[in-house]
């Protein structure tokens, strides 16, 4: 049995098509994974045997101008991945605080000159679409600095970010793996930037975590779980340039 998961109702319609067409041995469920204890309860599901968990945005919605996920393509700011979910990109550009605003943009993009940019947006409103966003971020930096990378992907990535709640869902997922999984289960996290592979790495350390000083006294201590790492295929990345960032983790569960 497959269950999804998938807070994308357009991801759900498309998945249930393509589903079909295999098996009809698998359940659709519209929710976000950080609930994925409490909607396997509803199924009577106690433990599973693997989970796979994509954490990219989906490529129809990077591509279609309405989802408003794209600096490269002018349109209105909006990143949600649940359509029904209220707090879209356009409310954190035009209603956040300064410093809510210099928060994000440091904390989950990694942004350069973060309380520049916050200053300037406040000062530039309202924006309603991308490419004016795109234009405020330019003239908010150093000349050097515009040359050396576009700004706007790093910005767009912390209001994504924000407006879909992303690592903290992660975190609320990966409390529940242990106690989820069956012995010998795995669990596959693939990740496409920086803050969310550093959460699954460092929650696969602690996973078999084992204190120094246990390695002082004679007694044998074993690691409970397995780790693998992949990166792309050089044909992956041929096929699928967007794959270049990604990382899929791998943590089998022993005892």
């Amino acid at each position: 049995m497959l269950i999804c998961f998938d807070k994308d109702k357009q991801a759900i319609t498309e998945s249930e098509t393509k589903l079909k067409e295999i098996s009809n041995s698998f359940v659709l469920i519209k929710s976000d994974f950080r609930f994925l204890t409490e909607k396997l309860e509803e199924l009577n599901i106690k433990k599973v045997d693997g989970i796979l968990a994509d954490l990219g945005v989906s490529s129809p919605q990077l591509d279609e101008i309405e989802r408003g996920f794209s600096y490269s393509k002018d349109g209105k700011l909006d990143m949600r991945m649940d359509q029904d979910a209220t707090l879209d990109a356009w409310q954190i550009i035009n209603h956040w605080n300064e410093e809510q605003l210099r928060w994000i943009f440091s904390n989950y993009g990694d942004v350069k000159f973060p309380l520049e940019i916050a200053k300037s947006v406040i000062k530039n409103r309202p924006i309603n679409s991308s490419f004016e966003l795109n234009e405020i971020i330019k003239t908010s930096l150093p000349a050097w600095y515009i040359r050396q990378k576009n700004p706007s992907k790093q910005v767009f990535q912390a209001i994504r970010i924000a407006v879909n709640d992303e690592l903290n869902a992660l975190d609320d997922l990966l409390k529940q793996i242990p106690s989820l999984l069956n012995k010998n289960g795995s669990l596959a996290i693939i990740t496409f930037h920086s803050k969310e592979d550093f959460k699954v790495k460092k929650f696969f350390q602690d996973l078999n975590y084992i204190d120094p000083k246990l390695n002082k006294l004679p007694i044998q201590t074993q690691k409970k779980w397995k780790q693998k790492i992949f990166f792309p295929s050089q044909n992956e990345l041929e096929l699928n340039k967007r794959s270049r960032s990604a990382k899929l983790r791998v943590i089998t569960k022993l005892d």
